[in-house]
């Protein structure tokens, strides 16, 4: 069992080229059977936080290889 302030604080990165995408912003859930969809990283603010943000990136639960005790490793291709 994990809580989702435990989830929040973990690093995310990307195995398909070691990227670190950030920490999680928000969680999609379902809530007709309480499953996690998706993961939402929200963007960076472009110059220090000014001038809008870019844009969120969403893992799909799908798209989630480890839940490690720091890390959750995630594999997104170039196109997503």
């Amino acid at each position: 069992m994990m809580r989702i302030s435990e989830f929040q604080s973990k690093d995310i990165v990307n195995v398909a080229n070691g990227k670190k995408l950030g920490n999680i912003g928000d969680i999609d859930i379902d809530l007709e059977t309480g499953k996690i969809r998706s993961l939402i990283i929200l963007g960076v603010g472009k110059v220090l936080g000014l001038f809008g943000r870019e844009e969120a990136v969403v893992i799909p639960w799908q798209n989630i290889v480890k839940i490690g005790a720091d890390v959750i490793l995630v594999r997104l291709n170039d196109s997503e």
